[in-house]
């Protein structure tokens, strides 16, 4: 059995103007402080990273990872869930998501798609300079305003948006087979690719492409009401990324799974620091180990109460130790035979 990596921390909630925050060298010694052993880097901040850089030059790629080195860390995978987003928007979110993109392709949808396919296929060529051979992202969606069948969708709206969407990244994942990296889909609420139905049905469009895999994250199944430790014994070949984020769900007369428009603070669903929430990480990680997954477990903190550094602190404690140290041997070696094929043969009465 392989043993999972950690802890590590997703940078992008962290970035931020002041120091330590502000730079790749200074928000690495600050999560070095508190114990992790590795980072994702979101590929969209330019505090952290130019990703066009990163892309076309070996030497700035080996910088970083000699940066992240310097203070006992790795680069666990490169992010681009902002710009993976933007490779499939409905219209109804063009204004919402705009911001997510370089200012120069707002209000233009159509540049905005091309920008945002750049973008990927960049971050799958930083990721194999830098060493990475999984990739954290979204998939968009196209289907998502129509979640909810009401009004009654008209026949082959689902299919001919998952049909485009397949159409849009399918490219994508052939580039990134070229490359030797994996693409790692977030399974997340706004995206069409939000449960595992909704990733089947991408994965036959895309014809089960061995690129096309998963992120993890418990999380977004809690507040779905899917049931996270089921998901891992059907996908778990698939499960190439895993983001470590607690959530709770608790309906009331008034309000389940969809919110009733409040507040994150306010929601029956919302995401916790890590302990804090009803995700049983002890089965996760358990299962995990047991399906043989050997990358990192990443604190993605994302928490509608705790101070994010309260929440980093207790994160890379919380990670390492739900990491089992797997066995060598069987927990009844002790009491072996040592038994031949000759003494089986004769215990099952067989001459």
């Amino acid at each position: 059995m392989k043993m999972i990596k950690g802890p590590a921390i997703f940078l992008a909630q962290f970035a931020a103007d002041a120091a330590p925050f502000n730079s790749f060298d200074s928000i690495c010694g600050w999560a070095a402080s508190l114990g992790y052993k590795g980072v994702q880097i979101p590929s969209w901040d330019g505090r952290l990273i130019d990703l066009r850089k990163a892309s076309e030059s070996q030497t700035y790629a080996d910088e970083l990872k000699g940066i992240a080195a310097r203070h006992g860390l790795s680069i666990t995978e490169l992010s681009t869930h902002l710009q993976g987003q933007l490779v499939a928007v409905h219209p109804a979110y063009d204004a919402a998501f705009d911001g997510f993109a370089a200012p120069e392709v707002r209000g233009n949808p159509k540049a905005r798609t091309e920008w945002a396919v750049d973008q990927v296929k960049r971050a799958i060529l930083a990721s194999k300079r830098l060493g990475l051979t999984v990739h954290a992202t979204f998939s968009g969606a196209l289907a998502w305003p129509y979640i909810y069948p009401w009004p009654q969708r008209p026949a082959g709206l689902v299919e001919a948006a998952f049909d485009e969407l397949a159409k849009r990244w399918r490219p994508i994942l052939d580039h990134a087979d070229e490359h030797g990296v994996d693409l790692a889909y977030e399974i997340h609420p706004g995206e069409d690719l939000h449960d595992g139905v909704s990733y089947e049905m991408f994965l036959e469009r895309v014809n089960n492409h061995k690129r096309a895999n998963l992120l993890y994250d418990p999380s977004h199944f809690v507040l779905q009401q899917l049931d996270y430790l089921d998901y891992i014994d059907i996908y778990h070949a698939r499960i190439k990324a895993f983001h470590v984020k607690d959530a709770e769900f608790n309906p009331t007369g008034r309000q389940g799974v969809y919110g009733g428009f409040q507040s994150w603070v306010d929601r029956a669903g919302r995401f916790r620091s890590l302990g804090d929430g009803q995700v049983d990480f002890g089965a996760i990680f358990s299962k995990l180990t047991q399906y043989d997954y050997g990358s990192w477990a990443v604190l993605e903190w994302e928490c509608a109460l705790k101070h994010p550094e309260q929440g980093a602190r207790e994160g890379a404690e919380f990670i390492n130790n739900h990491i089992i140290r797997v066995t060598e041997k069987a927990f009844d070696d002790f009491a072996g035979s040592g038994a031949d094929q000759q003494a089986n043969r004769k215990m099952l009465g067989i001459s």
